[in-house]
């Protein structure tokens, strides 16, 4: 569902853009609006969601899924942690569809899905990997990579319940905005994905503005 925002960027309280391929990590407080920006068009922003002060309580696409009925996410939906709580609301969207059931790419992915000479290109995984080793503080590990959702990707579920990664349907310029009901730690790796037409085999920067 497309919906404008009436937030102006001039008075966003943080503003920073994300090169492609890189991470970015933030606690956005409760009540404060964090917007995912789409600077060129067709870019994925693979995000993770934790409770700011005990990160065993995380996003679940099952819970948030099963909550709303429907495997989309667009303005009104409402993102459910691990313990059934709502973390975040989508109270603006100008892409109007973002996928949670495709999964991040890795290693593993690219071999799997594209060829064993695939397997050590740059992923997203990685760069949450990146993400938990540089900021020892959080007490996070690998094992704590787990649902994620992909802003602006574009994965469209087929009659059989099959999964394909399409072309995306974001352009630049295109945001989403969420309200976070709850402290929540943001982890966003912007995808580096050369393989699949997520990025638009281009991957671009960027912006993530919060107002509190």
């Amino acid at each position: 569902m497309i919906k404008q925002s009436a937030l102006n960027p001039e008075n966003a309280a943080f503003r920073e853009t994300v090169p492609a391929g890189e991470y970015f990590l933030k606690v956005v407080k409760a009540g404060e609006t964090i917007r995912i920006l789409d600077l060129e068009g067709n870019q994925a922003a693979d995000t993770l969601f934790y409770n700011a002060h005990n990160p065993t309580e995380r996003y679940s696409a099952v819970d948030t899924i099963r909550e709303q009925g429907n495997v989309y996410l667009t303005a009104g939906s409402k993102l459910v942690s691990s313990e059934n709580n709502v973390m975040l609301e989508i109270t603006a969207d100008t892409c109007g569809r973002h996928d949670t059931v495709g999964g991040a790419c890795a290693a593993e992915s690219n071999t799997t899905r594209y060829a064993l000479a695939k397997k050590c290109m740059h992923a997203c995984r990685d760069s949450w990997l990146v993400a938990v080793a540089e900021h020892e503080e959080l007490g996070m590990t690998k094992r704590d990579i787990t649902h994620n959702i992909n802003f602006f990707m574009n994965v469209p579920v087929t009659a059989d319940g099959g999964l394909t990664f399409a072309d995306g349907i974001s352009d630049a310029g295109k945001y989403v905005e969420l309200e976070a009901k709850m402290d929540v730690l943001v982890m966003i790796s912007n995808c580096p994905q050369l393989n699949n037409p997520c990025n638009g085999w281009n991957p671009t920067p960027i912006e993530v503005l919060v107002w509190s």
